[in-house]
């Protein structure tokens, strides 16, 4: 009898104990589900933020234009219209194949070409390596934008920038690297820093994301991502793909 009960009290203990390990399994599944839908829900919040500015800084480049170049203010309103449809073929996606990102951030230097001219220089260069290897999508886009309006469009000479990407030991490094004009500005402008929150969303402590003025009156803005997708592929599409240099 005594051994019938105690077996009667180890199932018990045995039953409630299984019962207390599930109920916190369950927990730290809606735990887990919770968070990620949270990031998720961040960095959409974050990718939404991105386009009002780019639109807004945009169309302050057009209006700019209107007095005096009509037909360019028009034809930088094409090119507009062209860059938010391909921003929405791939707004349901965080992550894209570099070429892509590299061909809207060229699409965008020839808007901003339209209204600086020759004071707006620009050089690529891309390992080919690269152009398929997945990176968040308009993640180089506020790093160019942010050289042109800080480093390049408020100096009476231009200036110029320069889009790099090299892959090694599994990291993909893009740096955007240009001349500073104008004054200093102290700390990180919106797309900076909507740049830096996403990285850490999309990749924890896996990737990097620096942005330096040095004392050569230049600036540099670089991403160190894990290289993730097939580099051995390479696009038919007009991209950039090797140094080149843009007058």
């Amino acid at each position: 009898f005594a051994d019938q009960i105690t077996m009667y009290i180890a199932i018990v203990v045995a039953a409630h104990a299984y019962q207390y390990f599930e109920q916190v399994r369950h927990q730290e599944v809606e735990k887990y589900e919770f968070q990620r839908a949270l990031a998720a829900s961040e960095l959409q919040a974050l990718k939404m933020q991105l386009h009002p500015h780019f639109l807004f800084n945009t169309l302050h480049g057009i209006s700019t234009l209107i007095d005096t170049n009509q037909a360019g203010a028009k034809e930088m309103i094409v090119k507009l219209s062209s860059l938010l449809r391909h921003a929405l073929e791939h707004s349901s996606s965080d992550l894209i194949p570099l070429r892509e990102e590299l061909r809207f951030v060229g699409e965008y230097l020839d808007l901003e070409t339209m209204r600086l001219g020759a004071r707006l220089r620009v050089e690529y260069s891309i390992d080919p390596d690269t152009q398929q290897t997945l990176v968040p999508q308009l993640i180089l886009q506020p790093l160019v934008e942010n050289a042109v309006r800080h480093g390049i469009a408020c100096s009476r000479d231009g200036g110029w920038v320069q889009i790099i990407s090299r892959k090694h030991d599994g990291i993909l490094e893009l740096r955007v690297r240009n001349s500073i004009g104008g004054k200093h500005t102290n700390g990180l402008g919106v797309g900076l820093r909507n740049t830096e929150s996403r990285i850490k969303y999309l990749y924890s402590d896996e990737a990097t994301f620096t942005f330096v003025e040095n004392d050569d009156k230049t600036a540099t803005a670089t991403i160190m991502v894990p290289a993730l997708g097939s580099g051995s592929e390479r696009s038919s599409e007009s991209c950039p793909d090797e140094t080149k240099v843009l007058n």
